[in-house]
């Protein structure tokens, strides 16, 4: 495939190392240095794009891939708010969009874990749950995607929890699933679950011990978006 990076920080080169090793041909690199020249001529060139750049160019990203008929895989977070309005346009336009909060394979297996074991808790309300995330200090958003998709997993399955917030004055509200975001050093991303009582704790966890899974993902994303249209998420790859 000739992929076009959008996003060529840590993970965009990640992402191409993976895409080398599979074959594949990065046509366009868009960076801060050229993202405000880059249009629909130079996005044409490729097959697929892979977009992995900040909070603030994202959806610009996607519209500039939707205009050029691009189908695009997206791993930035902090868009979701105005979901809803682009996934409609997608499906109005006949593009292609595959999106997810984390691309790594092994997260996809916890966000499955975390389902099962929080319909389980729902029924013991003498466990509280709360949740912890530590990224890297580079990170932008918070609380990260993964978390928010975690904390809406256990709100949809425990009934006493009806909001996540990362606000230390709600982290005693029983209805409130409260997310500790920490930002140190240049960890990958760490994401626990934790249920406490007063008698023990039962704690899930997962560790990214690189980027090397994420960038992995998003190629794998990539290959099975190419030549489709709609909307595809990890559950269609998985």
């Amino acid at each position: 495939m000739k992929i076009v990076l959008l996003g060529y920080g840590k993970m965009g080169k990640e992402i191409e190392k993976i895409a080398l090793d599979r074959k594949h041909e990065i046509v366009l690199k868009v960076d801060e240095s050229n993202h405000t020249s880059i249009g629909k001529e130079q996005l044409s060139k490729g097959e697929v794009a892979i977009e992995f750049s900040t909070p603030h160019t994202v959806e610009e990203n996607i519209y500039k891939c939707f205009n050029a008929n691009l189908p695009v895989v997206v791993g930035t977070t902090g868009w979701y708010d105005n979901f809803e309005k682009i996934s409609a346009d997608c499906k109005k336009r006949n593009n292609s969009l595959f999106h997810a909060t984390n691309f790594s394979v092994g997260v996809n297996l916890f966000f499955k874990v975390n389902k099962y074991l929080a319909e389980l808790m729902n029924n013991y309300p003498e466990y509280n749950v709360s949740m912890e995330e530590i990224h890297h200090i580079h990170k932008l958003d918070k609380p990260s995607g993964t978390a928010i998709t975690l904390a809406n997993q256990v709100i949809e399955k425990i009934k006493s929890k009806n909001s996540w917030s990362i606000d230390p004055a709600r982290k005693n509200d029983p209805t409130t699933l409260f997310i500790e975001d920490k930002r140190e050093g240049e960890v990958p991303g760490t994401h626990i679950l934790k249920y406490t009582s007063p008698i023990d704790d039962i704690e899930i966890m997962h560790k990214a011990h690189n980027r090397k899974g994420f960038a992995l993902g998003a190629v794998l994303a990539a290959e099975f978006l190419y030549k489709k249209k709609g909307i595809y998420t990890m559950e269609d790859l998985i």
